[in-house]
Formats: C-alpha cells, sequence, structure tokens
C-alpha cells in the first residue's frame, strides 16, 4: 500500500511539514509495510489547471487524466493511484497557498465529470486536510476560515471520499522573533503555545494518519 502526505508549505521543516510527517509515522504505526512518501509542492515546478479540456474530450485518449505534460504529470500520476492522502497547507490571506490550489486543480478535475449520468473511473481514496495558521481558534471562526476548508472538503469529497481534517492554531512563526516586524504577535505567548500546545497536535497529527490507515482498509 502507498500513502502520501503533500506539503503545501514552502517551508520543508516547519509546522505544517512537521504535522505531515507525524500524520505518515501514524499510518506506519498501523500499516508498518505501507510505503509513505511526502511530497514538497514548491520543490516542483508546476501549474494549475489549464482549462484545455482534454480530460472531458468525448472518446479522447486522455479522458479522465490530466494531459498537461510538465514535471508534476508523473507525480500526480503516482498520487492519484494512492491508497490514502494527507493533504498540509498552512494559511495564506484566509486560505491554502497559492500552490496547494494549483495541486487541488489538477488533482481533482480530471475525475470531475460534467455529467448527470456519467462517472470518471478512478480510485475513491481516504484524504485528511491539515490546516495551520497563526490566528486563534476564535479568530479563524470570526473571519470564516471554516467555510472556506468546507468549500475545499466538498469538492474533495465529490471526487474521492469524505475528508477528516485537523485546525491547528497560533503556530509559532519564526525562529526569532527580534528580526521581523510582527509587533501584532506576543512572542512569549507564542512560545508558549508551541511548548505545550503544539505536541498536543502532533499528537493529532499522529491520530489522524491512524484514522487514515484504517479507512484504507476498512473503507
Amino acid at each position: 500500500m502507498k500513502f502520501f502526505a503533500i506539503n503545501g508549505s514552502p517551508r520543508k521543516a516547519c509546522n505544517t511539514a512537521k504535522l505531515l510527517d507525524e500524520s505518515l509515522k501514524g499510518i506506519k504505526s498501523i500499516l508498518t509495510k505501507a510505503e509513505v512518501k511526502r511530497i514538497d509542492l514548491y520543490d516542483i515546478p508546476f501549474n494549475g489547471c489549464k482549462s484545455c479540456f482534454a480530460c472531458k474530450k468525448i472518446n479522447g485518449h486522455h479522458y479522465g487524466k490530466c494531459v498537461y505534460n510538465d514535471e508534476f504529470k508523473p507525480i500526480l500520476n503516482e498520487i492519484v493511484k494512492a491508497d490514502g492522502i494527507i493533504l498540509g497547507s498552512p494559511v495564506y490571506f484566509s486560505d491554502v497557498t497559492g500552490n496547494m490550489r494549483c495541486f487541488l486543480e489538477r488533482f481533482q478535475f480530471p475525475f470531475f465529470a460534467y455529467s448527470d449520468v456519467e462517472e470518471v473511473e478512478h480510485k475513491r481514496m481516504p484524504i485528511a486536510c491539515i490546516y495551520t495558521m497563526n490566528c486563534s481558534e476564535e479568530l479563524s471562526g470570526q473571519i470564516g476560515y471554516n467555510k472556506t476548508f468546507d468549500n475545499y472538503e466538498y469538492g474533495l469529497e465529490m471526487v474521492f471520499t469524505k475528508p477528516e481534517h485537523l485546525y491547528v492554531y497560533e503556530t509559532y512563526q519564526f525562529d526569532d522573533y527580534s528580526k521581523y516586524v510582527c509587533d501584532a504577535f506576543d512572542e512569549k505567548e507564542r512560545r508558549y503555545i508551541r511548548d505545550t500546545q503544539f505536541p498536543k497536535d502532533l499528537e493529532s497529527a499522529f491520530k489522524l494518519g491512524q484514522k487514515i490507515a484504517n479507512r484504507s482498509i476498512n473503507d
């Protein structure tokens, strides 16, 4: 069995990446022989959907497949055959990152049928989403982040399965807060949250991975 964690953060050793790595450990705790792999989207030069509609052409050679031939295509061809996927993104400007948005377009659109009767045959693997943000849970609710996330997950559910999710709030953003203009945040408070709450978030990510492993067996 094969599972992927998709890192939508440009940082490969910070909050989102750590949570994704922990989720993969959770998968391995259930399925010890499973192959797990993290894909860092910012390492790959790629774009979102080109709207060429080759994936929807009647009797087309590429029906149900992304035709765009770039460095991402062979990776995408692997991902769509996975037994489970965990997506992770920080929240930038009240949304997932641009690279994660591009990934979602390429990941979902070939399998989304413009039809009430016809479906595109594909693997409906279990999916989870991890969102990291430096705002509080209360402020996230006021801004309406959950509605944005629900929209993404609704699209994933239509094409694949209903996603699990994990929200991680008030993340520690800088290695050294004194080097940056960031007086909107209390560094001591953020450090305290990092030291007390983030370990719990990592544990939640581990359990999230276990859920995906179990769903891949039982769904």
